[in-house]
This record gives C-alpha cells, structure tokens and sequence, in this order.
C-alpha cells in the first residue's frame, strides 16, 4: 500500500513593532540584524520557502504582516508555494490561547484569521491551526461554525483516535462537525528536539517504517534553520528522498481528507494544548511549566499578569457597550493582541514577549477615549500590575515594568 505522509510547519514570530508606530524597535541580541523578524528569515523563512510546495504549512498573520512589508521576496516564494500546491492552512488572526477567551474573541479571531488568509492566497481554508494547539469545545464549535473543515491535535489532545494516523470526526456542542488530526508524537518530537532533524536518513526511515495510512508530524517551521541550523538542508533531503519513492504519497492535510474522509467519531481533551501538560494553565497559572526548568524561577506572575489585562479588556468593552458605540478595529485589535500566548509562556515577566503584549495594553488605553478615562485605565492596570512579582529583584513587578519598559 502507498502510505501518505503529511509533514506541517507552524511558522510564526510575536508582533515585534511599536504598536503606536507599527516599527520594530532595534533587537541587539538578534546582530548582525536589526530584529528576530529579520535575522530568523535569513536562518528559516527564505531558506524553507523553496520546501513549501512539498509540505503543509501555516503562518500567523501578524508575521506576514511584517513579512509583506519588510521581506518581501520571501513573502512571494510563500504565496507562490500554495498557489502551486495548495498547502497552506490558516491560523487564527493572534497567536493567543482560544480557551481562555470568551467566544465573542474566539469567533473574532477566527474570522479575522479567515479573512487575512483569504486577501493573501485568494481562496478559502479548508483547516486552521491553533496556536499552541490549544483547544477546548467551543473552540472547535466556533471553527466549524465558520466553515473550517479540519485542524490539527497533538496525541494526548484526542480520546479514541483511529488507528493508522487516520483523521476522525468531532461533533461539537452546536452539533456541527469538523475532522481532527492527530499528529504522530515520538516522530514530532524526534524532529523537533532531537536527533532527526540532522539525519535525514533516519527521518525518512521512521517516516515509512510504521504501519499506518497516514504519517503527519507537526512541529513549530522555525525548526529549519533557526532552531537547528541544518534543519532547512535536512528537510530538503528528506522531501527529495521521499519523493523517489512509489510506495509514499507526501501531501496536505485537505487532500487527504478529500480521498479519506473519517468514519470515527473522537472526543478531545478539554482545555488542552501541545506545551503544557497541565492543560492551559502555562498561560494563566503558576503551573511549573517554563523554558529552563533547571532554574528555580517562580511564575506567580502569571495569573496577575493575565487578571489585569482581562480587566482591562473588560472596562474598555464595558464602557463603549453602554454607551451603545461600536468598538473601533484599531482598538479591539490592540485588545486582542495583548493576549498573545508568548506573553505567559516563558519564565519571567521581565522578558521581551511580556513587555510585548504590555505595549498592546498601553495602545489600547490610548485608543480607549479621553484623558481622564485613560488615566483610570491606567492607573487600575497599575494597581493590578503590582501584583505580578519579577524574578529579578531589579525589575520589581510588572508595575515598574510597564512604567520603565513600557511607557519609558
């Protein structure tokens, strides 16, 4: 039997820039380059580019939105890849944790992800994928609601899962329907961290050693060349090995689906994601998760850091729903965009990606109205802020950091 092989890269980067000027301030620990943005399209997306048309891919849009602008060739070589494979899948429009926001955000996020996607390729996904693979039944009923046919889980995610790597159905709470797949873990996770992703002759033989109709893996696409510095020259050998062979199919999730489509129902594992075992208490809760585990660091600042920012984001649509005025785009995207994930997912609040969402909530209360309202959006912020304690004593808490970092 011709077994089929789907290899996906999640391609995404926090939004860098000022959200006052849109301009990304200069990175020095990215020299020789300006920024992360700029240095990791040099090590990963330019290189990956001439992969795409051999595997599944998603980019977050505010990447692309950068990527447009600033690289633009590398941009091209994306839109050119699915115009000839039809390999890309969206993502919701921030890169932020669905099942910690209410529905109204879910669905913001999702249509807003739809329609990015829509401008760029000029066509309508099939599959979106979640950042962090977080996932909970409302999550999965706000996708299929607005007509994604699939998305992507990690093993543990899934109860009852077909055997073979086949996709299964999940009924969601509204009674629709949307297809989930289940990414092989081991083989993930051997790419991602270990010693696959420098021996492409070991990856392509665990690829078609296992029994089964369907091998995927799904690992974040900075893998290539950012992570691993040979990772771009690797996956290029594997694809080209695989594609040598009669007894693989190497493809994209929607075409499988297309020739495969479930006979299984599954049930997910709800709230869930592929970073913390925990569920997704990594992004709201001191739950031990953290990028170094051999420090001691504390991550009490965590819980504080996200009540302070839903109070927030709850005052500001408090007061233009009683006043009966629609929220601006340019308002509720910084609302939105102060909950991205990597604001909570490393091990202080004193980190880059933390000062990153606090500058979305500063835009925000600048947007919000005049100055007395923002003065009291401020200072309720401050007084919340005060309660997420720094790991370095130099810093306090995420109160100092606001107002040295932030507002500085």
């Amino acid at each position: 039997m011709t077994r089929s092989i789907v290899i996906h890269g999640h391609f995404y980067q926090p939004p860098r820039d000022d959200p006052r000027t849109g301009i990304i301030p200069a990175e020095t620990n990215a020299a020789p380059y300006h920024d992360w943005n700029a240095r990791i399209d040099h090590e990963c997306y330019a290189p990956v580019s001439r992969s795409l048309r051999s595997i599944s891919f998603d980019f977050g849009p505010t990447l692309f939105e950068w990527m447009e602008r600033e690289a633009p060739e590398t941009y091209a070589a994306v839109l050119a890849a699915d115009r000839a494979s039809g390999n890309a899948v969206a993502m919701p429009y921030h890169h932020v944790i669905l099942p910690l926001s209410p529905r109204r955000d879910k669905t913001t996020e999702v249509r807003w992800g739809i329609a990015d996607f829509r401008r760029r390729f000029g066509r309508e996904p099939e599959g979106m994928w979640l950042p962090e693979t977080a996932v909970d039944h409302e999550t999965l009923d706000v996708l299929a609601e607005e007509g994604i046919r699939f998305t992507i889980l990690a093993p543990h995610q899934v109860n009852g899962a077909p055997p073979g790597g086949l996709p299964g159905w999940h009924r969601t709470a509204g009674d629709r329907r949307i297809a989930i797949f289940v990414y092989d873990g081991p083989l993930s996770h051997g790419v991602a961290f270990g010693p696959l992703v420098n021996d492409a002759a070991q990856w392509v033989d665990r690829l078609t050693s296992a029994p089964a109709d369907l091998v995927s893996i799904a690992t974040d696409g900075e893998t290539y060349g950012h992570h691993h510095k040979g990772g771009v020259v690797t996956l290029a050998r594997v694809l080209e090995t695989l594609a040598q062979r009669n007894d693989v199919r190497v493809e994209n999730y929607a075409s499988f689906l297309a020739r495969r489509p479930p006979e299984a129902e599954v049930s997910i594992v709800s709230p869930s994601s592929w970073s913390c075992p925990h569920g997704v208490e990594r992004w709201r809760a001191e739950c031990g998760c953290r990028a170094a585990p051999e420090r001691a660091t504390q991550q009490r600042w965590r819980a504080p850091l996200r009540a302070a920012l839903d109070w927030l984001s709850a005052e500001v649509r408090g007061r233009f729903g009683s006043e009966s005025r629609a929220l601006p785009t340019a308002l509720e995207n910084q609302l939105l965009r102060m909950f991205t994930s990597c604001g909570w997912f490393f091990d202080d609040i004193a980190g880059i990606e933390s000062v990153i969402v606090l500058r979305s909530a500063a835009r925000a209360i600048e947007l919000a109205g005049p100055s007395p309202e923002q003065a009291r959006l401020e200072a309720g912020l401050l007084e919340r802020l005060a309660l997420a304690p720094s790991n370095d004593p130099s810093v306090g808490s995420g109160r100092e950091l606001y107002l040295q970092r932030v507002k500085a």
